[in-house]
């Protein structure tokens, strides 16, 4: 899967088996996954889920403490974040069980690595769907939602005004803008006498964005008018 939105998000797995756990974390952050945590009970489950707020949950139905099922009916006082039932009990009427609760989808083990990533895909578009994706640039992604660039692997945290200034060059993407028109995004109604300090916050933007800031692709500077944004 290329590495998205998606793959920003925080996924809780919850199983007793620890070779099950570490087989699908692996199998995740093979995918591009960062931020995965896992459980092995109903307890460490309902823990991690109040205090790392998770945006999906894998969950096995057999633990220690409980079951998938009565944990899931806990979650959903905290929580109505996507769920998917990874189990090795396959019976109709536990399928049923797990999805009349609320489950996005049931997958019964032994599975195949694919099916559970494609499985995995699905429900968090249709879940996030109206999610704006990273901003893809030559050598960079921007992630307005968390005001941070990804760039080689590594994430770089925008500053406000990098922020603003950068909101401003997405909004028309392929298109000047003024130098007057990125200082008053930056700095508000009374923009002049901002340039200096305009240009400064531009290198810094492509110290983050670009390859080789000293010869930019994506934050290109138009002589005399102002700079644009260019998209891969």
């Amino acid at each position: 899967m290329e590495l998205t939105f998606l793959t920003h998000k925080k996924i809780l797995l919850v199983d007793d088996e620890k070779e099950i756990l570490n087989m699908v974390s692996s199998f995740l952050k093979e995918d591009g996954f960062s931020e995965i945590q896992t459980a092995e009970t109903v307890t460490q489950a309902l823990t991690i889920l109040k205090e790392w707020k998770p945006d999906f949950a894998i969950l096995d139905v057999m633990l220690p403490d409980g079951d998938g099922f009565s944990l899931l009916k806990q979650m959903r006082n905290y929580t109505q974040i996507p769920v998917l039932f990874l189990t090795a009990r396959g019976e109709d009427e536990d399928r049923l069980n797990g999805l009349g609760l609320g489950a996005d989808d049931y997958l019964v083990k032994p599975f195949l690595p694919k099916e559970l990533l494609l499985r995995t895909e699905i429900i968090l578009r249709r879940y996030y769907k109206e999610e704006n994706p990273l901003v893809q640039l030559a050598d960079s992604k921007i992630d307005f939602e968390r005001a941070q660039v990804w760039k080689q692997g590594k994430k770089l945290p925008l500053t406000a005004k990098e922020y603003d200034i950068l909101q401003a060059l997405y909004r028309n993407a392929g298109r000047i803008v003024t130098i007057d028109q990125l200082c008053e995004a930056a700095w508000g109604e009374n923009p002049y006498g901002y340039e200096n300090s305009l240009m400064a916050h531009i290198r810094r933007i492509r110290e983050k964005i670009e390859e080789n800031p000293s010869k930019p692709v994506s934050l290109i500077t138009v002589k005399g008018l102002g700079y644009k944004l260019v998209l891969r």
